[in-house]
């Protein structure tokens, strides 16, 4: 009997670099393989030239768009079925990327929904980690609110450091995960989890290089596991 044929998932990486490689495991760690070839095949694209999400989104700086259709391209040529772009800042974008993709696009935030949704108790309250630009923009209140689950951020000071934690000489993006960064986004969870989160939202790809789900008192949902747990599923590969 001739193996069952899987489909290939494209990850456009590079947004941050670190977070795509991350992906890339959550693919692997969430595939029940008992062998090699029961795993799904994967094209990573890391394109760290992508413009920044949070300037474009906040101050008009340049788009993303061109450079990520320009990915995706790749990835389509490449072989991939689907793809995933492991950056939440980015989704804010997708109603220009998704009708003029070659691929159909996995939503990170669709998928952590659907692990909210699965968590006991269901938490009616979550609090959003992200960078000012996921925050502001909207898209993690709209699709969680529409769903009856209310979204809290952090206060402007606390907002300041977290991106000062991502983006700082010393932040995430500088390949630093320990230390101050660390220390950082665990007490802006921990104050919202004070403030009634049932949840914490790892709303930027950085932020689940740094804080653990047993760092908390409430979980903490991450989307590169939820996005990684989708595209197993749908590239037909068994799901641990």
């Amino acid at each position: 009997m001739s193996p069952k044929k899987l489909m290939t998932i494209g990850v456009l990486g590079g947004m941050g670099p670190e977070a795509g490689a991350h992906f890339f495991g959550r693919i692997v760690a969430a595939c029940a393989a008992r062998r090699d070839q029961d795993h799904p095949p994967v094209v990573l694209y890391s394109l760290p030239q992508v413009p920044d999400r949070t300037p474009a989104i906040l101050r008009g700086g340049p788009s993303p768009v061109p450079a990520i259709l320009r990915g995706l391209r790749v990835l389509e040529k490449a072989g991939a079925d689907f793809a995933v772009i492991p950056c939440v800042s980015a989704h804010f974008f997708l109603p220009r990327i998704a009708p003029r993709s070659p691929l159909r696009l996995i939503s990170l935030i669709e998928a952590s929904l659907a692990a909210v949704r699965k968590t006991r108790p269901l938490p009616r309250k979550i609090g959003l980690v992200a960078t000012t630009g996921t925050v502001r923009s909207g898209i993690v209140a709209r699709a969680f609110e529409a769903a009856g689950i209310e979204v809290i951020v952090p206060a402007a000071r606390d907002q300041r450091r977290v991106m000062g934690a991502i983006y700082g000489k010393k932040g995430i993006k500088a390949g630093v995960t320990d230390g101050p960064p660390r220390e950082v986004l665990l007490a802006v969870a921990r104050e919202l989890a004070r403030r009634g989160a049932g949840a914490i939202l790892a709303g930027c790809t950085e932020v689940p290089l740094v804080l653990r789900p047993d760092d908390l008192r409430v979980p903490l949902i991450d989307p590169l596991e939820a996005g990684a747990r989708e595209a197993v599923r749908r590239s037909g590969a068994p799901l641990r």
